[in-house]
């Protein structure tokens, strides 16, 4: 239950940094793919140092651990760019709706990971959310922002929740930095042909936001994630991390003035409820094990 707990601390924590990460999209005129790079950058930067604070080693096991790397760190970039492309193309609030699909597509990819079928609990959480998410997004047209917002959304969701189930399956004996480091240095080799030169022209002011964003909304909301990946399930990190949509949104008003309507409201509402539903059945499942 202690580890439980801690898991639990970890993501929440996160969630309400991610919250805030939202922002830099709007707040960076750059592409989602120089954003991604340059914030990149400044992450592994804090995430080296501190681990050779640490005086760990970077080393990894076997050849097919630097494999499952690579594999990671290239769902990282891709979730990376189309999550801020999506906020870029329509609003912080569509871009943030859209990702918080992937706890519904995770409790459905999971179960085939661990051989199992979803629990009739976990497929009600993930109806609420997704019944939730609907009441957030407006019309659906092809022709327009919102839409163009909700299905990069959704694309990155189905990579973010594709990279959470292998890094829970196939990389959780790592300690969640190290893990990191190596998903962050994919991001960046995959991503510095597409976007090198765009660094001659970055602003003095813009590079104290993308060190903002790489270090405190980066390196360390990400590490607090993976690590509670060590301790509880994805599909409990992911339905978790709904309440991002609510944090997401509140900051947009707070800081952009984008406002929420009555259905922004009670869709957050059914998130927050399903996200604290999914918490506390989590907790008593371990209870009785």
């Amino acid at each position: 239950m202690k580890q439980h707990r801690e898991g639990l601390l970890s993501v929440h924590s996160a969630v309400l940094i991610f919250g805030l990460t939202a922002l830099f999209s709007k707040l960076i005129s750059l592409s989602a793919i120089e954003i991604t790079l340059l914030r990149s950058i400044f992450a592994i930067a804090a995430i080296a140092i501190y681990i050779k604070y640490l005086n760990e080693s970077l080393l990894l096991a076997s050849r097919r651990d630097y494999l499952v790397a690579i594999v990671l760190g290239f769902f990282l970039a891709t979730h990376w760019v189309t999550y801020f492309h999506a906020m870029q193309v329509s609003s912080i609030a569509v871009g943030i709706i859209a990702l918080y699909t992937y706890p519904v597509i995770t409790v459905f990819l999971e179960p085939l990971f661990h051989g199992e079928r979803p629990h009739i609990k976990d497929i009600i959480s993930a109806t609420v959310v997704l019944l939730g998410i609907y009441l957030l997004v407006p019309e659906f047209s092809i022709n327009n922002q919102t839409t163009q917002g909700v299905l990069w959304g959704v694309l990155s969701a189905f990579l973010f929740a594709i990279r959470n189930i292998i890094h829970g399956r196939y990389f959780n004996a790592y300690p969640a930095r190290q893990a990191l480091f190596y998903q962050t240095l994919v991001v960046i080799l995959l991503l510095l042909p597409f976007a090198g030169d765009v660094m001659v022209d970055v602003s003095q002011a813009q590079w104290l936001q993308l060190l903002i964003l790489g270090v405190f909304f980066t390196a360390l909301p990400h590490t607090l994630f993976a690590h509670s990946l060590l301790h509880l399930k994805a599909k409990t990190a992911s339905l978790v991390g709904c309440m991002q949509v609510v944090y997401g949104s509140l900051f947009a008003a707070l800081f952009l003035a984008e406002l929420p309507d009555w259905k922004t409201i009670a869709g957050g509402l059914i998130v927050i409820s399903a996200a604290a539903y999914e918490t506390l059945t989590s907790g008593q499942q371990l209870k009785k094990a």
